[in-house]
């Protein structure tokens, strides 16, 4: 037997507290990493931590509207996450664009040379190939966990403004 469905209100309480958690996460973690990226001198980290943290702030605002009744949180809900791919996007569009590989150090180079023959490489060709790999999928993690965070708060809008007596 399937359980009833959930009332507006628990709805709305739920989408607020994911927000608030998940906002108040990105803004603070992407923060820290900003200022570690801008100490070391990588600026386009540091922009990004930047837009990542007011992505953060963002979807932190629309749980913050959503708590004080307003209907328009959702808004921002939906916009932070469309603004959260967009960074990480630029991100690793500019990363694939312009790859900078530090220097292999020497205790890693045996098993690097062992993994880039498995697959028919040198270590030159392999490594550079891994970091475009993982930038990929970097960027698929972020299309499904973004593109599905905004379609839960998009979903539960019609709920949201019923349970705040906008329908």
């Amino acid at each position: 037997m399937q359980p009833p469905p959930l009332l507006p209100e628990k709805i709305l309480a739920r989408v607020e507290r994911v927000g608030r958690l998940h906002g108040g996460c990105v803004l603070y973690v992407a923060g820290v990493f900003a200022l570690l990226s801008a100490t070391g001198g990588d600026t386009l980290g540091a922009i990004v931590g930047l837009a990542v943290a007011g992505a953060g702030a963002i979807e932190h605002h629309g749980a913050a509207m959503l708590g004080q009744r307003d209907a328009r949180g959702v808004s921002w809900l939906v916009g932070s996450q469309v603004c959260l791919f967009a960074a990480i996007a630029v991100y690793c569009a500019v990363r694939l664009a312009h790859i900078e590989l530090p220097p292999i150090p020497a205790e890693l180079r045996p098993i690097l040379e062992i993994n880039a023959a498995q697959v028919g490489l040198t270590v030159e060709e392999f490594v550079p190939m891994i970091y475009r790999l993982m930038l990929k999928l970097v960027l698929g993690l972020s299309v499904l966990y973004q593109g599905g965070l905004g379609l839960y708060y998009f979903s539960k809008r019609h709920a949201i403004a019923q349970a705040l007596g906008d329908e």
